[in-house]
């Protein structure tokens, strides 16, 4: 198995940073959090060898992240 690059295990670290902010949402709208989260990783069909648009939509997305862990935000919608 090959050694992962830094921005590839940036990635997967922002992946599963997802999921434990999920785990703090209320139990009742965790499933729809996590679909969110799929969706969202799943949508952008992005080369792996463009890192100009890895490590922007790596910054997008710790701004989403960051406004869907307040305390506020009870529910998602999908």
């Amino acid at each position: 198995m090959s050694r992962r690059s830094g921005l590839q295990q940036q990635i997967i670290n922002f992946y599963r940073e997802c999921f434990r902010a999920a785990r703090e949402k209320p139990e009742a709208t965790r499933p729809r959090f996590q679909q969110f989260i799929r969706q969202e990783f799943r949508k952008h069909d992005i080369k792996k060898n463009d890192f100009a648009t890895i490590e922007y939509m790596l910054r997008k997305g710790q701004r989403q992240l960051d406004a869907y862990k307040k305390p506020t935000m009870k529910d998602i919608h999908v």
